[in-house]
């Protein structure tokens, strides 16, 4: 009489870890699809930081090789000494080429490539789980 009471324990218990391992491997496969479209944005995200500074190093360059000679000239006609009107535009184009790298630099740091909404997803999976495995134990420690 005992192995048949114990019967349907087991096969409810053999059910639960099924269920269980199935909303596991499903959670697993959800997750890793997660984690591979946020890492394409993140590699969109650093491709796109290193287009930036390439353009920023194009523009410094074509800057600092065209409009300087003009600007020095026009600066040394209004008055300026030849060598103050260097320095003047020299550090005015050097100030945009520093601010589109600082632009560039940011955009590639860990924390803004990081796969955010994975991690915040894993951590309640987690707890979720927890919970329902503390649930379930609480529930067949009263029975």
């Amino acid at each position: 009489m005992t192995e048949q009471s114990d019967r349907p324990d087991r096969d409810a218990t053999t059910n639960l870890l099924g269920d269980v391992v199935s909303g596991v491997a499903r959670l697993i496969r959800g997750e890793l699809a997660l984690a591979r479209a946020e890492a394409k944005r993140s590699l969109n995200d650093a491709a796109s930081a290193l287009g930036k500074l390439v353009v920023a190093a194009i523009l410094g360059a074509t800057a600092l090789n065209v409009l300087a000679g003009t600007a020095v000239a026009g600066l040394v006609a209004l008055g300026l000494s030849p060598l103050w009107a260097g320095v003047a535009v020299g550090a005015g184009l050097l100030l945009v080429v520093f601010s589109l790298v600082h632009l560039g630099l940011a955009q590639l740091s860990p924390s803004n490539l990081a796969p955010k909404r994975m991690m915040k997803n894993l951590r309640q999976d987690a707890e979720t789980l927890t919970s329902m495995v503390g649930s379930d134990a609480a529930s067949r420690h009263h029975s």
